[in-house]
């Protein structure tokens, strides 16, 4: 029997952000094994900075975008199309034909959030647009979310069974640790920027300066504004901060800096959905610092194999930093519960399979 097609809408790295990501995990994963996958690149920016907002040629490469679409619908006839969904009204209405243009053509859509802002910004809406984007979810077959704790997002919109729960997963090759520091070495690795914690994170080792010898800090990531760069480098020079901040890094470079580390930190101030760091992190063995946004809970269990701090307080992410850099017995206590869970849940293995049941179900349902 041939493998139903199905056709994955997404943007590909570069930049590299959590949908970026997913998209190429999920093209170059096990699904190959089970489905025909037909991608339709989504991208309109190259980089991080770019991204939000239109131009004439964003336009006439969105455009171009739904053209793709329409080819590759009539290329391949596929059995389901999938579309990642925006939780802003620009977003959302750049989303919106490609729902369209798939329902009239008669194929099933099932959409995707990668993220956990969507009820935040619906009811925040007016009548018009909430109703506008109601019309455009009964479209749809159904929705995947990152999180069993993010299903009451589409409550109002499908019934449970039409909301399909599947976390990020993947699988990792991790080089051998190419430092032997006897300073505990915390790493975080995000674009840099307010809404992922990147200041909180400065004041909060700004007050573990008392015990700065016993550990370093690298921050890795794109700035994505240039007054935020110069708030925080200004912030850094006048406070004395033990950071150092990198440029973005992807690859084996990457998944050295996580295996050389020895703590992840990443407390991110507003919705997130699964982070595809948090996975990466559990994968090398890290225990974890974060705080309870989006399915962040799901994989990072407080007091287990790391903590989750309120948002926003650089003083609990001190005191989290604190412990697990003064008490050697818990944090490797934390690091091995963190590649276990991630063993149990979040491998590439699960992922797929988790996929696999939700577009057979589709597929069949009549």
């Amino acid at each position: 029997m041939s493998r139903p097609k199905v056709l994955l809408l997404g943007k590909l790295p570069p930049p590299h952000f959590g949908p970026a990501i997913a998209t190429k995990i999920l093209l170059n994963s096990g699904l190959k094994e089970n489905f025909q996958l037909i991608h339709v690149s989504t991208k309109l920016n190259d980089s991080v900075a770019g991204m939000g907002g239109m131009s004439l040629a964003k336009s006439f490469k969105l455009l171009a975008c739904y053209l793709r679409l329409i080819l590759s619908i009539l290329r391949h006839n596929p059995r389901l199309v999938v579309i990642p969904i925006s939780q802003t009204r620009a977003g959302f209405a750049k989303d919106a034909p490609f729902i369209t243009l798939s329902w009239l053509f008669g194929k099933k859509v099932l959409l995707q959030l990668r993220g956990s802002d969507f009820k935040n910004w619906i009811d925040a809406e007016k009548p018009s647009i909430k109703k506008c984007v109601e019309k455009q979810l009964k479209r749809s077959f159904g929705m995947v979310v990152l999180g069993n704790n993010l299903r009451y997002l589409f409550e109002d919109y499908y019934p449970r069974e039409r909301i399909y729960v599947v976390p990020n997963g993947g699988d990792y090759s991790f080089p051998k640790p190419s430092t032997n520091s006897e300073k505990v070495q915390l790493l975080g690795l995000s674009n840099l920027m307010a809404p992922k914690g990147t200041f909180d994170v400065l004041e909060a080792l700004f007050k573990l300066k008392d015990i700065q010898h016993l550990f370093s800090c690298q921050l890795i990531g794109a700035w994505v504004t240039t007054e935020f760069q110069e708030k925080c480098l200004a912030y850094i020079k006048q406070n004395e901060v033990p950071v150092e901040i990198k440029p973005p890094i992807g690859g084996s470079p990457k998944f050295q800096a996580l295996v050389d580390a020895d703590v992840f930190v990443f407390p991110p101030n507003s919705p997130e959905g699964h982070p595809w760091a948090i996975v990466e992190a559990m994968a090398a063995g890290l225990p974890l610092v974060s705080t309870n946004q989006g399915a962040i809970v799901e994989s990072v269990i407080h007091e287990e194999n790391g903590f989750i701090v309120r948002s926003g307080s650089p003083e609990e992410i001190a005191g989290a930093l604190r412990i697990l850099i003064t008490d050697a017995a818990k944090r490797k206590a934390m690091a091995q519960r963190s590649r276990e869970l991630y063993e149990e849940k979040f491998t590439e293995a699960t992922m797929v399979k988790n996929y696999t049941d939700v577009f057979n179900d589709i597929i069949a349902a009549q």
